[in-house]
């Protein structure tokens, strides 16, 4: 059903955004963004962003934000490499030697969460898929996935962790570009290709559609009675579903506007097609 930001304003009592092609895109905000956060602000009303983007720390991003005229505070931001730590506690990950693919915050979200950074030439207990960006794309990637195959073939386990599931991204108003989510893809049809009959050789995925950032954002936000807003019908609006809240799909970024023709178990609540109040 087709909805404005001001009907969902005053019926839920908090908002959750996705980040990318929501509010920001790579090099910017996305239309109307500054003034839907100055009018929450100004009116007090409860939002969080909760965003699979695994590359920089909630501090950095407000701050990047904030270059944008959003003004968001870190506390306010819940990524998916937040999530790293409760995963490596769970798996007994801490101390474990970890290459990571993405820039210093991703690697920093593994060190958090009690990982040690080697090279991806060196043995490693886990791969980390933080982000398709900071690091040679073609060198580490065949570096990484040599490695992975010479312990794997040595009888080893190796742990595949994937923060950050999205498989595209809006890079800007009308781009876009391949998320980490198909960087793991690459090495799950690599693994699938040298190890034919060989199960589990996929990445443990952390971010939405699974329910953690859900549960995270309705704690922060201290209600259950909240609507997740994004522009991505597999990972927004399908995770939402499954946490059993309602969802507003943006058509401003991956998805299309032919909700009529999405299946029921992925159809949203709501759909807004800018973010104009």
């Amino acid at each position: 059903m087709l909805t404005s930001f001001e009907q969902l304003i005053d019926r839920y009592d908090a908002l959750l955004f996705d980040a990318y092609g929501v509010l920001v895109h790579v090099s910017g905000p996305m239309p109307g963004a500054r003034e839907l956060i100055a009018h929450l602000n100004h009116i007090a009303k409860p939002y969080c962003i909760v965003t699979n983007d695994a590359s920089r720390l909630p501090d950095k991003s407000a701050t990047r934000y904030g270059r944008y005229g959003l003004e968001v505070n870190a506390e306010q931001i819940i990524t998916s490499g937040m999530l790293l730590q409760d995963y490596f506690a769970k798996h007994r990950l801490r101390g474990a030697r970890c290459a990571v693919l993405g820039p210093v915050d991703s690697r920093r979200y593994v060190e958090l969460a009690g990982g040690e950074i080697v090279p991806p030439d060196a043995d490693f207990d886990a791969l980390v898929i933080g982000d398709e960006s900071g690091f040679p794309f073609l060198e580490t990637v065949d570096t990484a996935l040599t490695t992975l195959f010479k312990q794997l073939d040595a009888g080893r386990h190796v742990h595949l962790v994937l923060p950050n599931p999205d498989l595209i991204y809006p890079s800007g108003v009308d781009s876009f570009g391949i998320a980490a989510g198909g960087v793991a893809l690459l090495f799950e049809a690599a693994l699938r290709r040298r190890y034919r009959d060989r199960a589990g050789l996929e990445f443990a995925r952390q971010g939405k559609p699974y329910p953690h950032l859900y549960e995270a954002a309705m704690a922060l936000c201290d209600t259950r009675d909240v609507v997740m807003i994004g522009d991505q019908v597999e990972t927004d609006i399908a995770g939402a579903i499954a946490c059993g809240i309602d969802s507003a799909l943006l058509t401003t970024g991956v998805s299309l506007d032919n909700i009529a023709s999405l299946p029921e178990a992925l159809r949203p609540t709501w759909h807004v097609k800018s973010l104009a109040l």
